[in-house]
């Protein structure tokens, strides 16, 4: 059960909150509880919605997918190769040996770690059609009796973290790429070094001032605009190739081999900067839900995985001719006449990777506020027809500032880098460990072959993990400290709304039991008419404005709804299955307890999912013009021990500040505002 925070007043809690169906301490409970149909994962699954490719086409889709899904890996080329040389004041040499090891690396990195696992075999870890780390950590909720309760606490704990390193990642990919693309101007002429960060800094503040209008409009243009930037760095690292085709024994792993026994002091060095290679592989997996496994995979293997290629291969011909190009490989493969041209469209393709990232922090903010982990937010719309468009008022604020931040420390994509690699080589290594546990428990992978692939595809990630601590000091502690610090946001807010929840269940009474004693008898109570709807955190207690109702202002509607929100694991739920009534024994008094279902990644629409319910399931057909809502908004107050007994002192003053920004239940609900009454109350802790 999820308690609410209305906005309005500060601090508050409200009773229009929502069951999470996994959770055995909140889930529902009471008579209701008999009629909500739980997935665990053992038994039939939810019916699955209509597929991407039969709604819009596999054309259009894969064109998409270039557009959304590929912007981080697309452009990690303006910056990989150059980090690696780059690394600790070029300690790499521009050896024939050493580019040809390099370049190894960073093409089998992206055969084995984006190709064969992400797209041959994490993808086909989907929650109903979603992707993604919550997608992963929901699974494994629905997997809690297969898994075991010993390790289900810590998977579920590992895949927190990994989504929180994720915010750290959507900081520093907007960073390192805009400005990354922007000092390709340095290369046009040295007397724009100057401008670089303004500039980046501009293109990056209009990007966040424009979250609010949406990208549905200037989404059409994503995926042909990536095409062709795709099309031109193949075309670019092709001529380089033609210059210097014996780059191309770089695709034998030998080489790569090579390069790690015979300088084993500089592979880590060296993993630094390959590591930028894969770095946007999870929104592969995050986005699979947007346009599908097929067309993602045909996007990757037929137009970006060619190109990167070709680029990365067209970059290592263009070191070894010219050792200079070290600096920055990638503009400097780029023809004189063709480099302003291509620092814009860089910049294009960098803040398309950029709104990708962004979009994806949005997308997981709502996952997680909606499974518990975070308070209600502020969730706008910004497409009347792609309902995954939303936007997040505070979290773009937030991820702004941070963005802002960095570039003003760090000041060039180089020492970006440096934050870079651990956020994104953490969130890859706790996909690898989730991704073995779901295939074991949920396709019964044999043993010996769920260990043996997370060994050796775990064993890659520990490499570049353990590579990229060592730059741990030089910049990687930011994305981790606001990995740690959303970990402790997410698990601070779960266990204090738990706590909470428990306190005002005890205060306000067993549903049952009120209900029954309404039916003895009691003559200063007046039926009146009209339709009531009185939200409720959960569907065992009594909503305080319905007793408040009937103990002080001794009225009771002719028809009373009460109404409970259940999460369910998975994105989304059918129509016809949104609502679930329970007569609570009385089915001809006109009260009823009723459920509304909804997917982690939808919002709640409450007054949408009543006029679901048709005139036959009820005593009276419900009039949506005339209803009233009643919220009751318990104001949290320091001075009990509930929350001190169970979380220690910095935990609840954590706790108690979410809950003073957390949104306005009758904003979150869409309830009328001119017909919603929202009532008081107060709990010590």
């Amino acid at each position: 059960m999820a308690l609410f925070l209305a906005k309005a007043g500060g601090g508050a809690y409200s009773d229009a909150g929502a069951t999470l169906e996994p959770l055995a301490s909140e889930t529902a409970t009471g008579t209701s509880a008999d009629h909500v149909e739980h997935h665990d994962g053992a038994g039939p699954r939810a019916p699955a919605l209509p597929s991407p490719v039969a709604t819009f086409g596999l054309g259009a889709l894969t064109i998409g997918a270039l557009g959304v899904v590929f912007g981080d890996l697309g452009t990690s080329p303006l910056y990989t190769i150059q980090t690696v040389f780059a690394a600790d004041n070029g300690r790499i040499p521009g050896t024939r040996e050493a580019v040809y090891g390099v370049v190894s690396m960073v093409l089998w990195s992206l055969f084995v770690v984006v190709t064969i696992k992400y797209v041959g075999l994490v993808m086909r870890a989907d929650n109903d059609g979603e992707g993604g780390m919550m997608a992963l950590v929901a699974l494994v909720r629905r997997l809690k009796d297969r898994i075991g309760i010993p390790a289900f606490g810590l998977l579920i704990a590992l895949g927190i973290f990994g989504a929180s390193l994720f915010f750290g990642d959507a900081m520093v990919t907007p960073a390192i790429s805009v400005l990354s693309a922007v000092e390709g101007l340095k290369v046009v002429s040295p007397s724009f070094e100057d401008a670089v960060i303004p500039i980046a800094l501009v293109v990056l503040l209009a990007l966040f001032a424009v979250q609010r209008f949406g990208t549905g409009t200037v989404g059409r243009f994503f995926g042909p605009v990536m095409v062709i930037w795709f099309t031109a760095i193949a075309l670019i690292g092709a001529v380089e190739i033609a210059k210097g085709p014996g780059i191309l024994a770089a695709l034998s792993p030998t080489y790569a081999l090579a390069f790690t026994f015979n300088h084993p002091t500089l592979v880590p060095v060296a993993l630094t900067g390959v590591v930028l290679c894969i770095t946007g592989v999870e929104a592969l997996y995050a986005d699979m839900g947007h346009f599908g496994r097929r067309a993602i995979s045909q996007a990757w293997l037929f137009v970006a995985f060619p190109a990167l290629l070709l680029n990365y291969m067209g970059q290592g011909a263009r070191v070894l001719s010219d050792p200079a190009a070290r600096a920055n490989p990638f503009f400097l493969s780029v023809p004189g006449f063709a480099r302003v041209p291509m620092v814009l469209l860089a910049t294009v393709a960098t803040v398309i990777a950029s709104q990708a990232v962004i979009a994806g922090a949005f997308s997981l903010g709502r996952s997680a506020a909606q499974l518990g982990y975070l308070p209600r937010l502020t969730v706008r719309h910004t497409s009347s027809v792609e309902y995954g468009q939303v936007y997040l008022p505070a979290i773009n604020a937030f991820v702004a500032v941070a963005v802002v931040l960095l570039i003003l420390g760090f000041r060039s994509a180089e020492n970006l880098a440096a934050a870079y690699g651990v956020a994104v080589t953490g969130t890859i290594l706790i996909t690898t460990v989730l991704f073995f546990v779901v295939a074991r428990a949920r396709w019964r992978v044999p043993v010996w072959l769920a260990v043996a692939g997370g060994m050796f595809f775990g064993g890659i990630d520990l490499l570049f993990f353990g590579s990229n601590l060592t730059k741990l000091l030089a910049g990687g502690w930011f994305p981790v400290a606001v990995g740690v610090g959303a970990f402790c946001v997410f698990t601070t807010w779960n266990r204090g709304r738990a706590i909470v929840s428990d306190v005002r269940e005890d205060e306000e009474g067993p549903l049952q039991e009120f209900i029954d004693a309404l039916h003895t008898g009691d003559p200063s109570v007046r039926r009146v008419s009209g339709t009531a709807v009185f939200m409720t955190a959960s569907s065992s207690s009594t909503p305080w404005a319905l007793k408040a109702n009937v103990e002080h202002n001794h009225v009771l509607h002719e028809q009373v709804l009460i109404v409970s929100v259940d999460v369910r694991n998975t994105p989304s739920v059918l129509e016809r299955e949104r609502v679930t009534l329970d007569d609570l024994g009385y089915a001809d008094d006109g009260i009823w307890h009723i459920t509304v279902h909804y997917g982690f990644d939808e919002s709640p629409d409450v007054p949408a999912a009543l006029a679901l319910c048709t005139p036959g399931d009820l005593k009276q057909p419900i009039d949506l013009d005339e209803a009233s809502y009643f919220v009751s908004r318990t104001a949290l107050r320091r001075g009990g021990d509930q929350l001190q007994r169970r979380m220690p002192r910095w935990r609840e003053a954590l706790f108690l500040t979410l809950a003073r920004h957390a949104a306005n239940p009758v904003e979150y609900f869409n309830l009328p505002i001119e017909r919603t009454v929202v009532m008081g109350g107060q709990i010590v802790v």
